[in-house]
């Protein structure tokens, strides 16, 4: 089993940055690809980004590519997703999910985190 803890979430201008963490807890971190999903109010999740398990490929949606970041950290167990130029249309609950390839972690994850708000202004 992997427990996943999302934090930094919170209430932002449009332009400005937010960096989102996912400490994880359990089996083996550095063994699991990470990813971010994000979902709307009425609307579905939505994949945001993942990192393979040494953090040297990364992979994003069309929506945020040049804007967020996904990185890792194995020694501390995190995964991070820095968020720049926030635009209102990132608002959504942004969860952190683990999976044992970049196949199920960007479709169907194993593991997935309880979720934190993001909420930008216009």
């Amino acid at each position: 089993q992997v427990q996943l803890v999302e934090s930094g979430g919170g209430l932002v201008q449009a332009g400005n940055s937010l960096r989102l963490s996912c400490a994880a807890s359990g089996r083996t971190f550095s063994r699991y690809y990470m990813a971010w999903f994000r979902q709307a109010p009425g609307k579905e999740r939505q994949f945001v980004a993942a990192i393979e398990w040494s953090g040297y490929s990364t992979v994003y949606a069309d929506s945020v590519k040049g804007r967020f970041t996904i990185s890792r950290d194995n020694a501390k167990n995190t995964v991070y997703l820095q968020m720049n130029s926030l635009e209102p249309e990132d608002t959504a609950v942004y969860h952190c999910a683990a999976g044992g390839s970049l196949l199920v972690v960007t479709t169907t994850p194993d593991y997935w985190g309880q979720g934190t708000q993001v909420t930008v202004s216009s």
